[in-house]
């Protein structure tokens, strides 16, 4: 079909674009495709404007205008091709996260979460690691003692179970892998506890209570204790016996400080009701202690970035900072960075979160155009892969790295940011 050229001249005249020839093949094909689905009859030699035709009361050219214009605004988004991962030899982790990175979904997620723990690396942002469930159970001890002692992370915010399973490894115990065959009749007539496909002792798990109980033993009850003051004593003393790093002597020996949220509803709990059946030993835990100690955190910080393992629950302490910033009459600022690493299911939109939006519920408070990964994935599967390509990527950014130092003093905690 033969288009008039005057009648495209009229439609450019219409249409403010830069690029004359790439506009002119547009609206060529724009035309082209009205005429084919019969919206508009073939332009007659003899009319004078091509505002004579109409299509749904609209005239050609605003038709044609309002087409035109949805083409530019599609071009501006549809610039960045998703790109298949490849198979090669590269052996590296860091290699493969970066080539995944040009992928969707999970494996963007994955990639995006290696390159927001850099960023905040380089930005010397104050970074909380805060983790829940099975993080211990599966393996993940070793990989958070090493991101502690390297000080990748600077406050950790622990579930208590995470913390009482790695006591039970630091002290010499094991946890066992199970068999579907096993069955739970079998396991309890042997005192074998099962959590997941994982097995522990039910003796050995008693043992960790008896040691909680006999730190406790040596404290001194006349005066309470704060949670992160309490949990820094048993890295210390963990410390002294320990042949292999957890996190708690990660912690201690690092100078980081360790918070948890759930400590009386956690297995340590059970420990401490030991100490005090048994030896008649009565502890007081402040944990307000510990919510002054992050609002100081959070206040000294120049920016921040949260990791999360696990359920989005483990991160409500440090966002309970933020709503506690009136009292010394802070602003509350939110995070520059955010990764969650969770099973736990999540709207699409926190992906690209809005200000006020839902993702407060996966990430906590952000600040605007904060940068943020979702990755929808056990942390176990996830964690191993960040953390070994952090060891492979990160050394220029510790270099230079200006993190948050910490001083403890009895129950006083200070920080310095330099």
């Amino acid at each position: 079909m033969f288009i008039k050229k005057p009648f495209l001249t009229s439609i450019m005249n219409m249409i403010n674009t830069p690029d004359k020839k790439n506009e002119v093949d547009e609206l060529t094909e724009i035309v082209g495709i009205l005429f084919n689905k019969n919206m508009i009859d073939e332009v007659d030699d003899d009319a004078s404007e091509p505002e004579d035709y109409y299509v749904l009361d609209q005239s050609i050219l605003e038709t044609v205008n309002s087409l035109a214009q949805k083409k530019a605004k599609a071009s501006k988004l549809l610039t960045v091709p998703t790109r298949p991962v490849p198979i090669d030899r590269d052996r590296s982790v860091a290699g493969l996260l970066a080539k995944m990175e040009g992928a969707g979904f999970g494996a963007k997620q994955l990639a995006e979460a290696h390159r927001i723990w850099l960023d905040m690396l380089d930005d010397n942002a104050t970074i909380y690691l805060c983790g829940s469930g099975n993080l211990v159970t599966s393996g993940m001890r070793r990989l958070i003692a090493w991101v502690i002692k390297n000080r990748f992370v600077d406050v950790l915010v622990m579930n208590g179970n995470v913390l009482y399973q790695d006591i039970h490894e630091v002290l010499g115990r094991n946890h066992y892998q199970a068999h579907p065959s096993m069955s739970d009749d079998d396991l309890d007539a042997s005192d074998v506890m099962r959590i997941g496909d994982v097995l522990s002792s039910r003796d050995e798990y008693q043992e960790a209570d008896e040691w909680v109980g006999s730190v406790i033993n040596q404290l001194d009850v006349s005066r309470s204790y704060g949670v992160r003051e309490f949990l820094g004593i048993l890295g210390r003393e963990l410390s002294e016996i320990a042949n292999e790093d957890g996190i708690l002597t990660a912690a201690f020996k690092s100078r980081v400080p360790v918070f948890c949220p759930d400590l009386t509803g956690s297995e340590i709990a059970i420990g401490i009701a030991r100490a005090k059946f048994e030896k008649k030993i009565q502890i007081s835990l402040d944990a307000t202690t510990d919510t002054m100690e992050m609002m100081q955190i959070a206040q000294k910080s120049r920016n921040s970035g949260i990791i999360t393992l696990g359920s989005c629950s483990s991160q409500a302490m440090v966002n309970i900072t933020e709503l506690s910033s009136y009292i010394t009459r802070g602003t509350p600022r939110g995070h520059k960075y955010a990764v969650n690493i969770s099973t736990d299911s999540s709207p699409l939109e926190i992906r690209t979160p809005s200000y006020l939006g839902s993702h407060t519920n996966v990430f906590g408070k952000l600040v605007k155009n904060a940068t943020t990964a979702y990755v929808p994935c056990d942390p176990s599967i996830a964690l191993p892969m960040i953390i070994t390509a952090l060891s492979q990527t990160a050394a220029k950014f510790m270099k230079g790295r200006k993190r948050p130092s910490f001083s403890f003093a009895g129950r006083e905690m200070n920080i310095d940011v330099p």
